[in-house]
C-alpha cells in the first residue's frame, strides 16, 4: 500500500473497510482511549466539550495506532528486513513501539532541533536514530533514499493507506463512544489522523463539521488546500513541532482533506500556549502544541455551536520540561 493519485472517492471506498479491519487488528496493541467530558470548557465555552484523551495512549500520542496496523500488515520476510521512519518524535516513537512488539529491527531518520523528549521516547524502544536536514521533509525523503537503497520498508508518517486506516481508528472510537457529535476539532500535519477519522465519522453522521486546525507558523496543509494544489512552504518555529513541516507532494491525504474537512482554523502561538494551560489547569492534562492547537481552535470557534457537542482530540501529550517551562511561565 504506498501512495498513489487516485481522487478522494476511490481512496474512500476503501479506506473505511480498511479502517473497520485495523479497529479489530490493533486492539491488542493500543488503548482505546477516553472521551471525557470537561465540565470547565463546557460552562465556559457554552457548549458540552469533550475530550478525545489521545494523550494517554501508548507512546503518548494516536501515532501508535497507524504504525501498528501498517506494520502488522508487512509479510514475515519484509518485517525480517526492518523498517526505517522519518519522524519529528511521536511518529518515530510509535514505529520504535510497534517494531519492538514484532521484533524489527527500526531505524529513525530525525530532523535536526527535533525534541529531546520525544527522541528519547524513540530510543528508549530500541530504535536507532540518525539526524538529517532541519525540516520533517528532509528527513522523509532521506528515509525513502535509504529504504531504497538497503531493502527496508519505508513507513511514511500519514501518506500509506494502512497507516490512515490505523489513525481512522480514533474515528470509529467515537462513533462507539458517543450518539451525538456535532463539531471535531483536529490538528493537521500531514492530514492521516484528520483524514482517517473523517472517513470512518463522515460515513455515519455526514453532518458533522470537521475542523482542521493549525498553527500560523506552519500551515502547509491548510494553504495547498486553499490554493487547489499541495505547496512548498517554509515553516516557522512553533509549539506545535508535531504538525510543523512539509507534505509530500503525492500525499494521499490531500485530496482526503480537501473532501473530508468541513472548516480550518488557524491559531497563533500565544493561543496554543494557552490552551496547553487550560488543559493542565482546568483538566489536569498534560497535552502537547499539537493537542494545544485543536484545543485553542475549539475555544475560538465554540461560539458557533451553542449548546451543541464539541469534540477535541487532545493528539498527544509528549512535551518536553524546557518547552513546559516556556508555556507556563
Amino acid at each position: 500500500m504506498t501512495s498513489d493519485h487516485r481522487s478522494a472517492g476511490e481512496l474512500l471506498s476503501g479506506l473505511r473497510q480498511e479502517i473497520e479491519a485495523a479497529d479489530r487488528r490493533i486492539r491488542h496493541y493500543v488503548r482505546e482511549t477516553p472521551f471525557a467530558l470537561s465540565p470547565n470548557l463546557s460552562a465556559a465555552l457554552g457548549a458540552t466539550v469533550m475530550l478525545k484523551l489521545e494523550n494517554t495512549q501508548v507512546t503518548g500520542s494516536f501515532k501508535v495506532r497507524g504504525a501498528v496496523n501498517r506494520l502488522l500488515a508487512l509479510p514475515l520476510s519484509q518485517r525480517a528486513l526492518g523498517v526505517v521512519t522519518a519522524s519529528t518524535g511521536n511518529h518515530g516513537a510509535a514505529v520504535a513501539y510497534a517494531a519492538h512488539q514484532l521484533s524489527m529491527p527500526c531505524a529513525v531518520i530525525v530532523p535536526a532541533g527535533a525534541s529531546l523528549t520525544k527522541v528519547g521516547a524513540i530510543r528508549a524502544w530500541g530504535a536507532t536514530i540518525e539526524e538529517h536536514g532541519t525540516d520533517g521533509l528532509h528527513a522523509e525523503l532521506e528515509a525513502r533514499r535509504r529504504a531504497e537503497a538497503s531493502g527496508l520498508f519505508y513507513l511514511s508518517p500519514y501518506n500509506d493507506p494502512g497507516v490512515v486506516a490505523g489513525q481512522g481508528t480514533v474515528g470509529a472510537e467515537l462513533a462507539r463512544q458517543t450518539e451525538r457529535l456535532d463539531a471535531l476539532f483536529i490538528a493537521v500535519g500531514g492530514g492521516g489522523l484528520i483524514a482517517g477519522t473523517a472517513a470512518c465519522l463522515k460515513a455515519i453522521r455526514p453532518d458533522l463539521t470537521v475542523v482542521g486546525c493549525s498553527p500560523e507558523a506552519s500551515k502547509v496543509m491548510f494553504e495547498s488546500v486553499r490554493a487547489g494544489r499541495i505547496l512548498d512552504l517554509p515553516s516557522e518555529p512553533t509549539l506545535s513541532d508535531g504538525t510543523a513541516g512539509g507534505v509530500e507532494s503525492d500525499a494521499i491525504t490531500f485530496p482526503l482533506c480537501r473532501a473530508l474537512v468541513d472548516r480550518w482554523q488557524l491559531v497563533s502561538e500565544t493561543d496554543i500556549a494557552e490552551a496547553m494551560r487550560v488543559a493542565i489547569d482546568q483538566d489536569s492534562q498534560l497535552i502537547e502544541g499539537a493537542a494545544g492547537v485543536a484545543l485553542a481552535a475549539a475555544r475560538t470557534m465554540a461560539h458557533e455551536f451553542p449548546g451543541g457537542v464539541i469534540g477535541v482530540v487532545l493528539c498527544g501529550g509528549n512535551v518536553g520540561t524546557t518547552t513546559l517551562r516556556r508555556v507556563l511561565c
